[in-house]
């Protein structure tokens, strides 16, 4: 009984230590740091291998949404100092990665496996989805982050026309090859902690290799799934008042691309299922 304790109480007072310190950092207000503490606190608690994926995405991304914060405070109309997470867009980010943390933990309970169909199709299937979630949201806040400060000039995914900095839909060369960095930097963590956290045999841990690769085009297709998703069903518009791209109709505002029918955090949720699907799907052939 004890033991069963240990890995959840662990996982609780690590979770609580970054969550408050997420909170005066600024990189989660009140309502984030709380439900951050919950996904923290599970993936961890079920397993140390979903907690690193987890943390390696949260940090990175919070690091990488610093970067460059007056270059992105004259562009973003909805910039915030540090990033500034709520509880809407930690569970539009990592809900369905909770889920399906939650679904292996009623599977297998907190023991680690190799992705192996041969020995679990269901769990290779599960596992390839977490992996897919934190990619996809990876790449795309990588590509967002650092694209925005490339000297490129953004074009709209849907036309290769140029566009503002901002605009829902723009790509650069910068932000596509961020995007893929993002998801690789998900696989190795998996795949590296994986060679001291599983029991496989030496050939199927080789076999984990692959992932790595799979998880760079997991986050470029993540990014570019959001783009195509921002460019279409999300309104861009450049306000004469403020100088800067918005993302609601008005009197002042010229519409560049997008319809009123996603907001941002719609637009994420819906990249990160079809990611989600289609990396379960490829580590469920592949593995």
């Amino acid at each position: 009984m004890e033991n069963n304790l240990v890995q959840p109480l662990i996982a609780a007072i690590i979770s609580a230590a970054i969550a408050a310190r997420s909170y005066r950092k600024k990189s989660l207000d009140f309502s984030g740091a709380i439900s951050g503490f919950a996904v923290m606190t599970i993936h961890i608690a079920v397993n140390y291998r979903f907690g690193a994926v987890l943390l390696v995405f949260f940090f990175t991304s919070s690091m990488f949404t610093k970067f460059g914060e007056d270059k992105k405070q004259k562009v973003d109309a909805d910039f915030k100092e540090g990033g500034q997470r709520n509880w809407i867009q930690v569970i539009y980010n990592s809900g369905i990665g909770t889920i399906l943390v939650l679904t292996v933990w009623t599977v297998a309970g907190s023991e680690d496996y190799c992705l192996n169909s041969k020995e679990s199709s269901l769990l290779t299937f599960l596992i390839g989805g977490i992996i897919g979630q934190y990619c996809c949201c990876n790449g795309d806040t990588w590509s967002s982050e650092l694209g925005i400060l490339s000297d490129d000039q953004p074009r709209l995914i849907t036309t290769f026309k140029p566009v503002r900095k901002g605009t829902n839909g723009g790509v650069t060369k910068a932000g596509l090859v961020a995007a893929a960095a993002g998801g690789s930097v998900i696989g190795v963590t998996f795949v590296a902690l994986g060679f001291v956290t599983t029991n496989c045999s030496s050939d199927v841990a080789v076999k984990q290799l692959p992932l790595i690769p799979i998880s760079a085009l997991s986050g470029l297709c993540g990014s570019v799934i959001d783009s195509l998703l921002g460019a279409t069903l999300q309104y861009s518009g450049f306000c004469s008042v403020r100088n800067k791209v918005v993302g609601k109709p008005g009197p002042t505002v010229k519409r560049i691309s997008g319809l009123s029918i996603l907001d941002n955090n719609g637009v994420n949720l819906v990249s990160i299922l079809l990611t989600t699907v289609l990396t379960s799907f490829a580590c469920s052939c592949i593995f």
